[in-house]
């Protein structure tokens, strides 16, 4: 969808909500809860941790939305405010540190976001995504946002409430990371870039 058809599509259903239509806004929940169970999992988050979080993230949307200004697309306001509400989860639980630690991540089926490609590199994609679960989760969030959701290095700064600067750093040592992770497995040939960018 092109920026100027998705803007289109916001305001639409942005009118819709504003009205209280509730079919719009069970289409808006349906249509992104995926995406804010992809923030709530690169986070760490267990699944009931992460139902929680969903359920407080799309009840502070409803309440926010007279609020919006449509200066961010939908889906980057709605990621800001899962981002938020994510790590205050986390930090209400007294784990601030582990933002900036390394975590085994849990093997995610279809279902919990795993990347599908319908192609021959399926293997090796699973393999790059499954470090990327294992990376500092800031470093994660990262990388989900800018290669999977496809946002700016100044949407990311927005959602995560950092300059921009900071993002640059956390992309560069994410990637770097990625490369010695992948670099000790069996698939040293494994072209990081190309997967994560796919």
């Amino acid at each position: 969808m092109t920026s100027d058809a998705g803007k289109k599509q916001d305001g639409e259903w942005l009118n819709k909500l504003l009205a209280g239509d509730h079919k719009a806004f069970a289409e808006f929940v349906e249509k992104y809860k995926e995406t804010v169970f992809l923030c709530c999992r690169t986070l760490g988050l267990k699944e009931d941790e992460a139902e929680d979080v969903a359920s407080e993230t799309f009840l502070a949307a409803y309440n926010g939305l007279s609020r919006y200004r449509g200066q961010a697309q939908l889906s980057t306001w709605l990621w800001k405010i899962a981002y938020y509400k994510g790590v205050s989860f986390i930090r209400k639980k007294g784990c601030r540190a582990e933002l900036f630690t390394e975590f085994e991540g849990r093997c995610a089926d279809e279902k919990n976001g795993r990347l599908k490609m319908e192609t021959e590199d399926q293997e090796e994609a699973d393999v790059v995504w499954g470090a990327v679960r294992r990376l500092p989760k800031l470093w994660a969030v990262v990388i989900v946002l800018f290669y999977r959701e496809g946002k700016s290095i100044k949407e990311i700064a927005k959602i995560m409430r950092v300059r921009q600067n900071t993002i640059k750093t956390y992309l560069f040592r994410a990637r770097k990371k990625l490369k010695e992770l992948l670099g000790n497995v069996h698939r040293e040939d494994i072209d990081v870039d190309k997967q994560i960018e796919q």
